[in-house]
């Protein structure tokens, strides 16, 4: 067997030296259209808000494009910001106004029940999860972890969901 690996196998030392990392494209499950619209709404808030557009690092597209990989992927910041090729602080900040911009986005639910009456709904579901983290812990005063299910025995957060009566979600 030893003379049938001679030829297959060299002995001579790889160079350490340089970068050992193979490059890829990924696929994303999330739809385009929701790329597009996380996007549009990044970019009318910078509009809004930034008083030098022109020194951003990345664009809104880039930018949306980190939160959905954050959020469906739980890809790590370090990654997103090699990814975006943007710094670490960077990359922490688009992330933290990336889920600020959508969360104020989200619906009302005063307003969503209102919508409900003027459609004629006769009744609405009201259903939740905990969608499991490992990176939320936060102390109450008392001591206890805010983040902690006790029913479920893990760390993460409380997700409502309401549905209209065909069961589509409204508001979460």
């Amino acid at each position: 067997m030893g003379s049938y690996l001679v030829g297959i196998v060299s002995t001579k030392k790889q160079p350490e030296a340089g970068l050992h990392a193979i490059t890829y494209r990924a696929t994303l499950d999330v739809p385009e259209h929701t790329l597009v619209f996380v996007a549009r709404i990044l970019a009318a808030h910078r509009r809004r808000t930034d008083r030098r557009p022109w020194q951003r690092a990345a664009t809104a597209y880039v930018q949306a494009l980190m939160v959905l990989r954050w959020f469906r992927d739980d890809t790590t910041i370090a990654t997103l910001a090699r990814d975006a090729r943007v710094p670490v602080a960077t990359a922490y900040r688009y992330l933290h106004e990336g889920i600020d911009v959508i969360a104020a986005h989200a619906p009302d639910l005063h307003n969503v029940l209102e919508r409900g009456i003027e459609s004629g709904w006769e009744h609405v579901c009201l259903d939740g999860t905990l969608v499991v983290s490992t990176r939320c812990r936060v102390r109450s005063e008392s001591g206890h972890d805010l983040w902690y299910s006790g029913k479920h025995r893990r760390h993460g957060g409380n997700v409502q969901v309401l549905t209209d009566p065909t069961g589509y979600p409204v508001c979460v």
